[in-house]
Formats: C-alpha cells, sequence, structure tokens
C-alpha cells in the first residue's frame, strides 16, 4: 500500500493519487487534520505483534500495510468543539504523542522521513550544510536584533540588502523585500521575532529546481519586464518559465545537499546571476512543482509517483 499524509486540498497530493490509482496500486490519503474530532485510531502490541490503524468515514487504513509514505502536508490536528480551554492543550498533547508515536513503527520507505523533513525545513540548518557540501550561498544574518542587522546592511552597499520571513503561510505571507532607509526606521520591531537578511544577488533568472529521487528537474524563471525583481511569486502568472540545465558542479552539490540532509523530495530555488553562477537560496522539502510542470511540461507529478511505486514495489 502506497500512503499520502496530506489533505484534499492539496492539488500536488491529488494529481499524484490520480496517477498511482491508475495503474491499479493500492493508495491511501490520511488527513491528520481530521483527527481526533472525525477519525479514530487503533494501536494494537502484544506477542503477535504490532499494527496501527485510522478509522475514518466507516473506511479503515491498516498503517501497517504501508511500504512507501510521502509525508507530504500533515494537518495539525481537529479537536472536538467545545472543549474546556483548560483540557486543550492537555487533549492535544495526547493525540500528538499517539499519533507521532507510530511513524517509525512502519515498515515503510518514506518521501520524507518525518524526523529528517522536518530538520530539512529549517534554514540556518539548509545554508550550513548548502556552504559545506559546495554550494554558493549569500552573505546571510538572521537575527532579532535591530543594531545587528543594521550593522549588517552597512557593510554591503545601498539596495543590496534583502529580508524575509522563515515560513510563508496563507495566514502570515510576506514577499522578499529590499531593505530601504525608510525600513530601518521600523527596524525597532526586529526583536519582536528574528528575520532572515541576506546580500542581494542580482540575476538574470531565478531557478526552480525539483529532486525528485535520482531525477533533478530545473527550470528558470524571469519574471516579466518591469516586474519585482526580488521575488518572481508576486508575478508568478506572467512569469516566463522554461526548462534548463544546471552547472554540473552545482548538480554534484545538491545532490550532496539532499544526501546530508536524508530526503528524497526538495524543491530548491537558485539565483543565476549574469556571469552564470548559480547560488543557492533555500529547499522546501514539500515544495510546490505544477506551475512548474503545467508551462514546461517537466513529467514531475509522474516522477513522483514512479518513486512510490517503486519504493512500495521494492521494500520490505
Amino acid at each position: 500500500m502506497i500512503l499520502v499524509v496530506s489533505h484534499p486540498g492539496d492539488d500536488h497530493a491529488i494529481a499524484v493519487l490520480d496517477v498511482l490509482a491508475g495503474t491499479g496500486r493500492h493508495v491511501e490519503m490520511l488527513d491528520t487534520g481530521r483527527f481526533p474530532a472525525q477519525m479514530a485510531i487503533t494501536q494494537h502490541f502484544g506477542p503477535a505483534g504490532a499494527s496501527a490503524s485510522f478509522e475514518v468515514d466507516g473506511h479503515r487504513i491498516a498503517l501497517d500495510e504501508a511500504r512507501s509514505v510521502w509525508w507530504r502536508r500533515p494537518q495539525p490536528f481537529r479537536l472536538h468543539e467545545g472543549l474546556d480551554p483548560s483540557v486543550v492543550g492537555f487533549t492535544y498533547g495526547e493525540c500528538n504523542e499517539a499519533v507521532a508515536g507510530l511513524w517509525d513503527n512502519l515498515d515503510a520507505a518514506w518521501v520524507n522521513a518525518p524526523p529528517a523533513d522536518e530538520a530539512a525545513h529549517h534554514k540556518p540548518h539548509q545554508l550550513r550544510v548548502a556552504a559545506e557540501v559546495g554550494l554558493t550561498v549569500p552573505r546571510t544574518v538572521i537575527t532579532n536584533d535591530p543594531a545587528c542587522a543594521c550593522a549588517f546592511a552597512a557593510e554591503l552597499r545601498p539596495g543590496r540588502t534583502i529580508y524575509k520571513t522563515f515560513l510563508a503561510t496563507e495566514e502570515h505571507w510576506r514577499e522578499t523585500r529590499l531593505l530601504r532607509p525608510e525600513d530601518e526606521a521600523h527596524i525597532a520591531q526586529l526583536r519582536l521575532a528574528p528575520a532572515i537578511f541576506q546580500e542581494y544577488v542580482p540575476a538574470v533568472a531565478d531557478l526552480r529546481v525539483t529532486v525528485v529521487g535520482d531525477q533533478i528537474f530545473a527550470a528558470a524563471v524571469a519574471s516579466p519586464p518591469g516586474g519585482y525583481e526580488y521575488d518572481y511569486r508576486m508575478q508568478l502568472g506572467d512569469a516566463i518559465i522554461h526548462p534548463t540545465h544546471l552547472d554540473p558542479r552545482t548538480e554534484k552539490a545538491l545532490v550532496a545537499l539532499m544526501q546530508r540532509l536524508g530526503i528524497m523530495y526538495g524543491a530548491a530555488d537558485f539565483r543565476r546571476t549574469a556571469e552564470g553562477d548559480e547560488v543557492f537560496l533555500e529547499v522546501n522539502p514539500a515544495g510546490e512543482w505544477r506551475f512548474v510542470e503545467e508551462r514546461t511540461a517537466q513529467p514531475i507529478t509522474e516522477a513522483m509517483a514512479s518513486l512510490l511505486a517503486d519504493l512500495d514495489a521494492h521494500h520490505g
């Protein structure tokens, strides 16, 4: 059985599930956002061994049958309505212990294993490992000290410092921004939460590089003329996207980064300079690829489905 941990609103998961279902394979989607309000968990341990299952809408998902698992977009638990606020924390903690404790018990191959996936999401860890494996990374400071941030910006030429958040959620989405002189009047607010400050890398194109197992799909993203040059996501609908190739040295270092992070899937962002340098910015272990696939015809969905199917066939 191939298990996808995500939710029905995830178009990437749905696309991969459709491909796998077309091959006749047994596939299941597990939406952790329905637990415990709409889903029950049962785990058995004893002389006969161990087993774990979820039951939702009268359907049982036997986790011990899973041979490959895609840890795609696990959702926060949904508690029952009307709980006394004094027990909400306790209830959520008990749910988390029951569920988090079962993943390591699965005899399955993971894309990506939860502990490695969580560690790989952290930007400070990524940047250090990326530099160690030979990728070019921009000068970076992570701080909530306004004086430190100002000193970093002062070391660079004016207009050469960008800043960004660690996470881009729907509720608190922020684009990458250039640090302007007028922004420094508000920089005292930095004490409330740290931010990432980096040397701005002028580029002829952004690169979105999707790694699926041993396959690498590289695409060049060019913002429209006169567009926002600091974050291509701001005008993604008008961006020009086409397949490209990485410098072999960059590709080799990216493979080493994935191996060091212990992940099989990741969507990495680079900037390609006029001199041909490829500068690493970050890798997202749950990043999106369909906006690339739709405009380049690169078969990334098929690659993910094939990876999960191969792991399912050969594991155990």
